[in-house]
């Protein structure tokens, strides 16, 4: 459940209001109020709660949840007292109220809590701000860097020379971006590192000689990009993550990659330059996908796979090298066989035979 002490409700909502948000179905109080979010398990009478998937079934039918979200095919099964939201998508309308109860939970949020530019920021200044700004301490903006209306730079965070960030944009702290483009509503979690150089180098037996990355990254609007990302310029044409792609923390994104829309990049997954993503693509947590390769829109690839060729669009792959599910699964089943098969009585004699076995004198 939120804590207080770090995630304060901004106001109490009623059913009713919640009902009205999500248009889910009330059937309950619609004046009775909630003020806060929990599991089904742990929620009082004054929090909200989801069921959307039947393994929390039997902890739904003793919820004691001020109000429940649910799909209608588990509202049958709801103890007698409790309030319910019908909804068809529970966890959707769920995050569309704890995002309004929320909203300082939504993105990294200054440490001086007005707006405005705070004591120890470094602003050059040729850079170009627009009204309601926040820069906090410690935050440096480079000569000729655009920031728009209501975009948060949290401490220490560094925007280079001739940055462009747009409008309700949040910066997390420590995070550092050069060389880059950036969209509008897009957050930038703390460490990130945005428009370095690309890993480009051209090998030889006399040394490895580094080729200039002159491109940048282009960032559109709605992207999410979680701590500890890198995501490296392009070295003669740009980087690209497109609009409302979700990327988790620990990822690195090489020079040259260009993701498109929508697409969701799992932690420690690493695309190597040049690679591409079409649109809704999905990458599972550690997928390594190898340099040139494009997977196909609405392809999904499971954790921990290596990408080492096209994958066609709306596949779903596996393994290392990934392959179609069905593929990889009659793989490790075959090995699964093999490796409970017990031994044949040919190796048994062999065995015997080279003295292994019980002699017969």
């Amino acid at each position: 459940m939120g804590d207080p002490q770090f995630f304060d409700s901004v106001a109490p909502l009623s059913l009713a209001d919640i009902a009205a948000l999500t248009g889910a179905e009330l059937r309950g109080p619609a004046e009775r109020l909630v003020d806060g979010i929990a599991p089904l398990g742990q929620a009082s009478s004054r929090d909200l709660a989801f069921l959307d998937n039947p393994a929390y079934l039997d902890t739904f039918k003793t919820a004691s949840a001020g109000a429940c979200l649910v799909a209608p095919k588990f509202a049958a099964h709801a103890p007698k007292d409790l309030a319910l939201l019908i909804a068809p998508q529970p966890y959707h309308a769920f995050a569309q109220v704890a995002a309004r109860m929320f909203p300082a939970a939504m993105r990294p949020q200054p440490v001086f809590g007005e707006n405005g530019i705070a004591p120890g920021a470094i602003i050059h200044p040729n850079a170009h701000l627009e009204p309601d700004v926040h820069i906090d301490p410690g935050a440096v903006i480079g000569p000729g860097a655009e920031i728009g209306s209501g975009t948060v730079i949290c401490a220490n965070a560094v925007v280079g020379p001739n940055v462009r960030i747009g409008r309700n944009c949040a910066i997390g702290p420590s995070a550092s971006i050069v060389h880059s483009l950036i969209g509008n509503r897009v957050i930038v979690h703390g460490g990130c590192r945005l428009g370095q150089d690309g890993f480009g180098f051209a090998l030889g037996p006399g040394g490895h000689r580094k080729v200039p990355q002159v491109g940048r990254v282009v960032v559109q609007d709605d992207v999410e990009i979680g701590a500890g990302t890198c995501i490296d310029r392009g070295a003669n044409r740009d980087t690209i993550v497109g609009e409302g792609t979700k990327i988790d923390n620990l990822v690195q994104i090489g020079h040259n990659v260009v993701i498109g829309r929508h697409c969701v990049i799992v932690a420690q997954t690493g695309l190597s330059g040049s690679s591409t993503l079409d649109d809704f693509v999905v990458l599972g947590g550690q997928v390594g996908v190898v340099g040139h390769v494009r997977i196909g829109m609405g392809a999904q690839i499971a954790g921990s796979s290596n990408v080492r060729e096209d994958v066609p669009a709306g596949a779903r792959w596996g393994g290392t090298p990934a392959k179609p599910y069905r593929e990889w699964f009659r793989e490790l089943t075959t090995l699964k066989r093999l490796a409970e098969k017990p031994e044949s009585a040919s190796h048994t004699r062999k065995t015997r035979a080279e003295g292994g076995g019980e002699s017969n004198d």
